[in-house]
């Protein structure tokens, strides 16, 4: 029994990840036949694409009345798309940030992250929240897509050919192509998602813990595993703008068109654990309010700043064991982090960015 869970557990994941590649491949080159750049496809049509995996899970656990493992696996998910996987590209290569990101995607993203806390706060997201969310993701997608057609620059699209192999050409076989990848990709999320989210539900049984943490940590590494994999190939290739756009644009969509969509089709909505909104949801919002200061220094993501992120993803990870399993060093690594290691952080932050600041000022004067 134990074997066949875990082999349904890496066969979801498996499944995951290839219908994923399908869907983004068809998807992002039928946004390149309809001319839209390389920063709103990596906002919109490859950050979507590899969040389908989080959308599938979440809309059959929401389906199958496990609402822990669905929101669970949002908020993990968004955890994980800026500290480990920021991180790790930053790691790789200095990511450029893009002004349009600093300008209007961070403060989006915040608002979003602050806006499911507070649906959240009631111990529910309603069907009424969930539509709220949904009809901010269409609204949000439009806006971009409108932005495109007015930004479109020669440069961007030979980077997305690069990254795509995409030759610009359009015929009636090209389309089919696009279409049968799309339309694999998504069979092969539906039945890994199903997969996924039933082997997941039993390893929570059997081990005696909650499907929070299961959602939180299991569920929502293998969903942000397109994620993982995209950011990384296109920061090696030096395609700063899909990198970076691809987990921007995944974590709004995650709040804005997954968990909308799952509260919509519950029947009465998603139950939010007390835990989530306690802690969870909260840090969701940190880490969303922490990419302000350290995309704007520089408007980039330094080496050392992805390894911050990465060094805060494993400390997350490890409060979230400590206190699944009651571990007796718990209350001194939460006192070690609260008054040492978070504070040391905030200083370092703000006077990066008061330097970064008083930089500018020196170029000016």
């Amino acid at each position: 029994m134990i074997l066949t869970t875990l082999l349904m557990l890496v066969g979801g994941l498996i499944l995951l990840v290839v219908g994923a590649e399908f869907l983004v491949k068809g998807a992002s080159n039928v946004a390149g036949i309809l001319g839209i750049s390389p920063l709103i496809i990596g906002l919109t049509v490859v950050a979507y694409g590899t969040s389908a995996p989080e959308m599938s899970v979440s809309i059959m656990s929401s389906w199958a009345g496990q609402a822990d493992i669905a929101v669970g696996n949002v908020l993990g998910s968004n955890i994980f798309n800026i500290l480990l996987i920021l991180g790790l590209s930053a790691l790789v290569t200095p990511l450029v940030v893009a002004r349009q990101i600093i300008r209007s995607d961070v403060p989006i993203m915040i608002g979003v992250s602050i806006l499911l806390l507070v649906f959240g706060l009631d111990g529910k997201i309603s069907r009424v929240d969930g539509t709220i969310f949904f009809i901010g993701g269409v609204v949000y997608t439009l806006s971009l897509i409108y932005q495109s057609r007015r930004q479109n620059h020669e440069g961007d699209r030979d980077e997305f050919a690069d990254e795509y192999s995409f030759s610009g050409q359009s015929s009636p076989q090209i389309w089919l192509k696009n279409l049968l990848f799309i339309v694999g990709g998504s069979g092969l999320l539906v039945l890994g998602s199903r997969w996924l989210v039933d082997s997941a539900s039993d390893i929570a049984r059997n081990l005696g813990v909650s499907e929070l943490l299961i959602g939180l940590t299991i569920v929502s590494m293998g969903t942000s595993l397109p994620e993982l994999a995209t950011s990384i190939m296109a920061s090696i290739r030096g395609e700063r703008d899909i990198a970076v756009g691809n987990v921007l644009g995944s974590n709004i969509f995650n709040i804005l068109a997954v968990l909308g969509m799952a509260s919509m089709l519950a029947p009465d909505g998603i139950v939010v654990a007390d835990a989530a909104i306690e802690f969870n949801a909260p840090v969701a919002v940190a880490v969303a309010f922490a990419c302000l200061p350290i995309f704007s220094s520089g408007s980039q993501i330094s080496r050392w700043e992805g390894l911050l992120f990465t060094f805060y993803y494993f400390a997350y990870t490890s409060y979230l064991i400590l206190d699944a399993i009651d571990h007796e060093s718990l209350p001194l690594y939460n006192t070690v982090m609260l008054f040492f290691v978070i504070p040391l952080t905030v200083i370092t932050l703000l006077t990066v960015a008061l330097q970064e600041r008083q930089s500018k000022r020196n170029k000016i004067g």
